[in-house]
């Protein structure tokens, strides 16, 4: 655009009557390229093509080779279920207790929070760690799939090739958009489906809302990623429907149905695995013995089903044989519904205990099982595959809160384009009675208006480089005499030298008996969250930081080594909102001297 201008202002200097009209032409071309978005013509194919190659790899490794290695041994000696999954489990505990930082975050969750709090930045240095542990997660017979590991991958790579391609002008902002794409892409390679990679990439960060700036790169990335693949292994649907290619005017009638029994299963489900989450998250045992343990349960669950009916369908693994199955072979009804629920309690204690991985497939298979089991007792049907659509497409908007995704995996997945009318009723029941259950912890409700007239304007022009702070060592009653006794603030950085390990607030004071305010510090009862922001970010992002639901009222800005420059709040920015003066000076800051 601006070589275009300058060869505008050349030719209007030697033809003086062209410069008005030059201006015009200027003034349209601004407009016309006033988002830089050429950038993602080259951007996202890079990313779609290194995360095809990625998951090109983990279908090789997890589905051609280790999974119908194991598969065929847990049908036919069911004795080595319980100890199969005990030991992949307990391998997967092993990884992620001693080879990660954090054992408790991985896969589409870290992905997820990733966006929201940090600015899209992921920490890769155990990247191979963590596919490794979703590959023995997996591999062994744990109740997911590839979904996980795909998603994480894509999206660590996206944010990874954000600091090698800075230099094809792109931003802070961008690396929260290259993360999620990568993710999108992700999914449109692992299930072949790249319509499903890019909504999934635009809803999967909100439960009622799309991440709409990732519309383009999530486009090309997943197209790309999913050419990649297909190149390799095939473009043929993942699953496969056998039966009819039409509906009548009363299946709409039984879809609502069934979309509003999904959803209250899969509202219960959610409910559950987030309790069970959360408890497995805080048990005070170490985090292999959690990952045995749900191993253990897992297999039992696995183990109960082939006793009970025999046969080639288990509630294990990755399970695309299953949905197989189920789409193309009568199955009782008892045995889909025991199905569904022994499915549903394996993923719970797999993915509960914290195994590495997601759990799309597994609520696809359930409410496929419901949907078959639903057309044979109820509607008495004879096209089961319309109301397996219909309980898949359900069961994912339920659970994910993402409607549209969910539909569209449905039918690039399946082959069974003619059911999206009544899988996307279905979806909207289902979505619509399960409330703001997810599966997903760190799902946002929606995006926050945006200050559209904050973009561009730095952090740095309205944080506070002098503030108050204390650190790590003082005693509470110190903090509490020469530092709360002596300022009006609710909440105070807490430093170890100059370094930021935490905040702490005045209410939190409250909850220490004041005859343990001598010998306690301040670092004891500090909130060791220490959300970070760079100094050259819009102050929209940081806004969007600060308005997020665990209510974090301070950011601290970095400069590029990663030292803290200083720190914004929400105040900060209402007072940075006064007019400026006839000058035009940059936004007001105002800074804290103690």
């Amino acid at each position: 655009m601006s070589v275009l201008s300058d060869g505008l202002d050349s030719i209007s200097l030697k033809y003086p009557v062209l410069r008005r009209y030059a201006a015009i032409v200027r003034e349209d071309l601004s407009a016309t390229y006033s988002r830089d978005i050429q950038k993602w013509l080259l951007v996202g194919p890079i990313i779609g093509i290194v995360v095809g190659l990625l998951i090109t790899l983990l279908t090789k490794i997890l589905l051609d080779t280790i999974w119908v290695t194991v598969l065929p041994v847990y049908l036919q000696h069911h004795w080595t279920i319980i100890p199969g999954l005990a030991m992949g489990f307990f391998f997967t505990g092993l990884i992620m207790q001693y080879c990660t930082p954090a054992p408790n975050e991985h896969s589409s969750e870290e992905i997820i929070r990733s966006y929201h709090e940090y600015q899209g930045d992921i920490d890769t240095k155990p990247f191979w760690w963590k596919l490794l542990a979703a590959i023995t997660t997996v591999g062994s017979g744990g109740s997911a799939a590839l979904e996980g590991p795909s998603i994480y991958g894509g999206g660590a790579i996206g944010s990874w090739l954000w600091g090698k391609l800075e230099r094809f002008g792109l931003d802070s902002r961008d690396r929260r958009v290259m993360l999620i794409s990568g993710a999108g892409a992700g999914m449109a390679a692992v299930f072949r489906a790249p319509l499903t990679g890019l909504v999934f990439a635009l809803e999967m960060p909100y439960k009622d809302d799309l991440a709409h700036e990732a519309l383009l790169p999530s486009l090309i990335a997943s197209v790309v990623s999913y050419a990649t693949l297909a190149s390799i292994i095939g473009s043929q649907p993942l699953f496969g429907f056998a039966g009819s290619t039409t509906f009548r005017t009363v299946d709409i009638f039984w879809s609502t149905a069934l979309g509003l029994i999904c959803g209250l299963i899969a509202m219960v489900f959610t409910i559950t695995f987030r309790r069970v989450r959360t408890f497995a998250n805080h048990a005070p045992i170490p985090h292999t013995c959690k990952l045995v343990i749900g191993g253990v349960l897992t297999a039992i669950c696995g183990l109960v089903f082939v006793i009970v009916y025999p046969g080639l369908l288990i509630p294990l693994g990755p399970n695309y044989e299953a949905v197989r199955m189920v789409l193309a072979h009568p199955h009782p009804t008892s045995e889909l519904l025991f199905f569904a629920f022994m499915k549903l309690l394996a993923t719970l204690f797999s993915l509960g205990a914290g195994g590495v991985s997601a759990m799309f497939v597994p609520l696809l298979l359930v409410g496929g099982a419901i949907g078959s089991a639903f057309a044979q007792s109820i509607v008495h049907a004879s096209n089961l595959d319309l109301f397996a659509a219909v309980g898949m497409a359900s069961f994912i908007a339920a659970g994910y809160k993402a409607p549209l995704t969910a539909v569209l995996f449905v039918a690039e997945t399946t082959g069974g384009h003619s059911f999206i009318i009544p899988s996307l009723i279905g979806a909207a029941c289902a979505y619509a009675i399960s409330g703001e259950a997810s599966a997903s912890g760190d799902q946002r409700l929606h995006e926050m208006v945006k200050l559209y007239g904050f973009t561009g304007v730095p952090v740095r022009e309205v944080m506070r480089g002098d503030v108050v702070s204390v650190q790590a060592s003082a005693t509470i009653r110190d903090f509490a005499k020469s530092i709360a006794g002596c300022h009006e603030h609710v909440i105070y950085p807490v430093l170890e030298g100059q370094r930021a390990v935490g905040t702490i607030s005045v209410t939190a004071l409250g909850k220490v008996a004041i005859n343990e305010w001598e010998t306690r510090c301040v670092g004891d009862i500090a909130n060791h969250n220490v959300p970070t922001i760079a100094v050259d970010a819009d102050v929209a992002e940081a806004l969007r930081m600060l308005g997020r639901e665990n209510n974090q009222r301070i950011l601290f800005v970095t400069n590029a080594d990663g030292k803290i420059a200083g720190i914004v709040t929400g105040g900060d920015i209402l007072l940075s909102l006064q007019p400026r003066d006839a000058a035009s000076r940059p936004l007001k800051r105002w800074k804290e001297t103690e």
